[in-house]
């Protein structure tokens, strides 16, 4: 195996480095550490859309061919941007991503659409013809979007390129699948032409960066979005297997899975960390221009999974989760930080229930593999694999294996004391 090499890292530490796709026969021993160097991560429409935290498509892909065949059914419980269901399409075995988060399922579902060539190049036309015809008055504040603070995160000319782009999308004579694929094309340069940190997970103005954005802006960067991205539909689509499934429910979410008994042959995912990334508050620009959202976020953020939304009253005592590990660090968590200490049980507690949910759904053998990251939180090493495995072992799983999967390069920016340089990936047995 030529891409694979035995490395040590600052700490002394043996690590596996494996540079682009995984061997499907690739060893694994509990414990291992391996250093994943992805060369996909934008390949064919898994770089439409930046996303937080998400999957690199090797780790999926390999995970999907070691543990599936063709034509079966994998479930993703936390979809995210659809990583797991393009390369589950990709490698011909039907797929269902599931999400609370609006914003996710529609990324989601445009990945995994294949469009015509012919359709796709003539929009593509028309919208690069709209853009030389640009004129500000072409467009009234009436077709603004209303939405809180607005005129803070957008500069008047940028608000007014923004909204004809919009309208030119909304107007073109095509499938709404061509639609929706420029309207992502849109979305995914809405925060470079907005007054945020482009690098922040947390959407905020900071005054300090000194960030300038001009007219013609969102012009020209949506210009250049749609002729790196119309390739990319095109390489997709004709990569596209007839005949494959993928779905993406607008009825469930990962505590909720509402399929038969023993329908999946496999599951895998990456649930989010305790509340690291906020992602409704990431995407709320984007939400905003493309309709998702009008005014609060905060009943979407309650429904997330690690959810940084809690009420007072829910975290005057403290709670425990049954784990010794678990319920110790929780305890020296709630003498700093009551809230932070509920946050991390009610994770937790959520986790169960998805362990749970996901069990009834796989068919016996099948397995469930969960890539989790640690936090830190409030100074206290949080480890959530370590926890995650007495709760699936109690929930029925076997606990096939564990390793580690060290991060190099992943969309949050969060202080440094709060970052944890690997993931474990837990492959749990039915």
């Amino acid at each position: 195996m030529d891409n694979i090499t035995e490395i040590v890292n600052d700490f002394g530490e043996s690590i596996i480095r494996v540079d682009g796709d995984i061997p499907v026969n690739l060893p694994t021993k509990d414990g291992d550490r391996f250093l994943f160097i992805s060369h996909d991560q934008s390949i064919l429409t898994h770089g439409l859309h930046k996303y937080p935290a998400k999957f690199f498509p090797e780790l999926p892909r390999w995970l999907i061919k070691r543990y599936s065949q063709e034509d079966d059914w994998i479930l993703d419980p936390f979809a995210g941007s659809g990583t797991t269901n393009v390369e589950a399409l990709l490698s011909r075995r039907n797929s269902v991503g599931i999400d609370v988060d609006p914003f996710s399922r529609f990324i989601s579902k445009v990945k995994v659409t294949p469009l015509a060539e012919k359709e796709l190049k003539l929009a593509q036309k028309v919208l690069l013809d709209a853009i030389l015809d640009y004129r500000p008055s072409l467009v009234t504040e009436s077709d603004f979007p209303d939405f809180p603070y607005r005129d803070n995160w957008f500069n008047k000319e940028i608000l007014l390129e923004l909204t004809y782009l919009r309208k030119q999308i909304q107007s073109l004579s095509t499938t709404d699948g061509v639609k929706d694929f420029f309207k992502i094309c849109l979305s995914s340069i809405i925060r470079a032409v907005s007054n945020a940190d482009d690098n922040c997970t947390r959407t905020v103005i900071r005054k300090k960066l000194g960030k300038l954005i001009r007219p013609s802006d969102a012009l020209n960067r949506f210009a250049k979005a749609v002729l790196t991205k119309v390739p990319k539909m095109v390489a997709f689509s004709g990569n596209y297997p007839a005949h494959i499934i993928t779905d993406f429910p607008e009825d469930m979410d990962a505590r909720n899975i509402k399929y038969e008994r023993n329908y999946f042959d496999l599951a895998v995912t990456s649930p989010p960390y305790v509340n690291a990334v906020d992602y409704p508050r990431t995407h709320q620009l984007e939400m905003y221009w493309l309709g998702f959202a009008q005014d609060t976020l905060t009943p979407l953020k309650k429904q997330n999974v690690g959810t940084e939304s809690v009420s007072a009253s829910d975290y005057k005592i403290l709670h425990e989760i049954g784990i010794p590990e678990a319920d110790r660090v929780m305890t020296n968590i709630f003498e700093i930080d009551p809230r932070r200490a509920f946050i991390a049980f009610k994770y937790l507690e959520d986790m169960r229930k998805n362990l749970s949910e996901v069990y009834k759904a796989l068919r016996d053998g099948g397995r469930y593999v969960v890539v989790v990251g640690n936090n830190r939180i409030r100074g206290h090493l949080f480890e959530n694999w370590k926890y995650l495995m007495p709760i699936a072992e109690d929930i029925g799983f076997e606990i096939e294996t564990y390793f580690g999967s060290e991060i190099i390069n992943h969309f949050v920016k969060m202080p440094r004391k709060e970052r944890i340089h690997t993931d474990w990936i837990l492959v749990l047995k039915k």
